[in-house]
């Protein structure tokens, strides 16, 4: 026969579901109403519960992150891989990294995490690095593809995908942030406007 502590901690829900009940609260209502206490109450544990698991806000918010890319690394995986020319890949890739708007919950959490990694351990500061790392492979395959096959001119790859997540960092964080000017149609056009001057002279 169980104790009542074992049923209690078979009942605690999948790690998982807890980082998509966080997303979903910064969605809906804003990070700053992500606490252990109100994430707790959504999820049905104690925040005591969740620092067992977590350790800390600091690790819940990467880890959260870490979810979030996941499901983003999965669709930039089906994208980047359909058939057709490169540039129309690249385009989907821009439409991806783009924020939707303002306070874009994985932006919003995004630009949180990272202001908080001044102060972060090396571990978590390596993880953050593999999740840009991430980015930056599939865009310097994509851009090498086109260049090989004549779409864009003999740019160098890595060299490029630098420089272009830099200008798609910058305008992300204005959209994110909501300043004046910079929507996400305002600023998408500016990006493949960008391309077309950069990348124009293939076969």
């Amino acid at each position: 026969m169980s104790t009542p502590g074992a049923r209690r901690r078979n009942t605690a829900p999948p790690r998982e579901d807890v980082l998509a009940a966080a997303m979903e609260m910064i969605a809906e209502r804003g990070l700053e109403k992500l606490t252990m206490a109100a994430l707790g109450r959504e999820v049905g544990m104690s925040s005591g519960h969740l620092l067992y698991y977590f350790h800390s806000k600091d690790e819940l918010l990467l880890r959260t992150l870490e979810w979030s890319e996941g499901r983003l690394g999965v669709e930039r995986g089906r994208l980047l891989t359909r058939p057709g020319p490169a540039r129309d890949r690249l385009d989907a890739y821009v439409d991806l990294y783009v924020p939707d708007g303002h306070r874009d919950p994985h932006w919003t959490l995004w630009l949180e995490v990272w202001n908080r990694s001044q102060n972060a351990a090396g571990e978590a500061r390596d993880r953050q690095a593999a999740i840009e790392g991430a980015w930056h492979r599939d865009l310097v395959a994509l851009l090498a593809e086109g260049v090989s096959r004549g779409e864009f001119r003999p740019v160098d790859p890595d060299r490029f995908a630098s420089r272009l997540r830099a200008l798609l960092d910058g305008f992300a964080i204005h959209v994110a942030i909501g300043l004046r000017g910079t929507d996400r149609g305002r600023v998408l056009g500016h990006v493949r406007e960008f391309l077309d001057e950069s990348l124009a002279g293939g076969a």
